[in-house]
């Protein structure tokens, strides 16, 4: 508009032929601010994207099974940058490298490479499904003596390189071991996790959902303590969509019977056993697990999962790695949730941390 005063003026000592052209420059310097404000504010957005993009690397540290299930799950996410594979093995880790970036055609961009303990610098989070096999023969305390060297080795590598990230453990036994690398690290707690009972916590939702005939989704329950033979199904508050399973089960026309579900949860306590039994090993469903915790990690989501973590005094319970439901957020583990168990859920949950110290006390002796 003020462009056409200006032009139709006819003589510019025509007041208003002065006063287009004043307000025609008006209105320029006025969009050249907007264009500045807009071009400095995609400036700052870029630089947002790189710093964000900057803390999405993660490591993985072991490229077995359960590294290579997690690693395969992480790409298909699409919520990493980068992915650094690590391997005692440096030529699986190659391989593993090489298969899975000819997958990347199908999925977000992201770079994955095989390397050192160097690499890990500016990770985010670093996956450990590192460790030995059960050799024939061997008991569970040899098997772990060998795993508590190894990781006695892997740790101070990790922290030396990466000190400012969070360190995930996997490795059985995890509760032990998640103990050991806290101690070895010399971080805080909140950044060294266990990957705990997060396992048993869905194949305990996914059969009460299968007895029940819901989505496994909509099925609330936890399994705390041990990962292994102690650990403790949280019945008091066990429920589906909010709704206690006593009072769900004659919804679905059934009668609630505790001894049912008692032998349920021997199904879950005693899943792997099962799977090894017939494939020989249990990768794909820790894989995922392992996935929803660096998820949580990354994307600041504040998820609550049952992982293990150091006890400060959590119903009576110290200086022991644990599973209870916790915060898990891009500090690692936010906080510890105290949950209302009844006293038979608190005392299993004594005893499953007195079998771990013991555990722990005969491999230092």
């Amino acid at each position: 508009m003020y462009k056409e005063i200006a032009h139709d003026a006819t003589n510019r000592r025509n007041p208003l032929f002065q006063i287009g052209t004043i307000l025609f420059f008006l209105s320029l310097r006025r969009e050249e601010k907007h264009l500045s404000h807009c071009l400095k504010e995609k400036i700052r957005g870029f630089h947002i994207m790189a710093e964000n993009n900057r803390a999405q690397k993660v490591g993985l540290v072991g490229t077995g099974f359960v590294g290579s299930s997690f690693a395969y799950a992480l790409m298909q996410r699409g919520i990493a940058s980068e992915l650094v594979l690590i391997d005692a093995n440096a030529e699986k880790a190659v391989g593993e490298m090489m298969d899975l970036n000819h997958g990347l055609s199908f999925t977000k961009p992201m770079k994955i490479t095989a390397g050192n303990y160097s690499d890990l610098n500016g990770a985010k989070v670093v996956v450990v499904t590192a460790g030995a096999s059960q050799k024939p023969g061997e008991s569970r305390l040899d098997l772990l003596a060998r795993n508590a060297a190894i990781f006695r080795s892997i740790i101070p590598e990790i922290v030396r390189n990466n000190p400012g990230g969070i360190i995930l453990i996997t490795t059985n036994p995890v509760d032990i071991l998640t103990y050991i690398s806290l101690k070895e690290s010399g971080l805080s707690p909140a950044q060294v996790i266990g990957s705990g009972t997060i396992l048993d916590t869905s194949r305990f939702r996914f059969l009460l959902g299968q007895f029940y005939e819901v989505d496994t989704r909509s099925v609330h329950s936890f399994i705390v303590g041990e990962h292994g033979d102690s650990e403790i199904p949280l019945w008091s508050m066990a429920n589906i969509g909010g709704v206690r399973l006593q009072e769900f089960a004659p919804l679905k026309n059934k009668q609630y019977d505790q001894q049912e579900m008692n032998k349920l949860f021997v199904s879950v306590r005693d899943a792997a056993y099962e799977i090894i039994k017939r494939k020989g090993a249990s990768y794909y469903a820790i894989g995922l697990g392992l996935l929803s915790i660096v998820e949580s990690i990354l994307g600041n989501y504040r998820s609550v999962l049952s992982i293990s973590t150091l006890m400060t005094g959590q119903y009576g319970v110290n200086d022991i790695c644990l599973s209870l439901p916790s915060i898990v957020g891009e500090n690692g583990v936010e906080e510890i949730l105290t949950l209302p168990m009844n006293e038979e859920e608190q005392e299993g949950f004594r005893v499953s941390a007195n079998k771990l110290k013991s555990t722990l006390n005969n491999l230092k002796s």
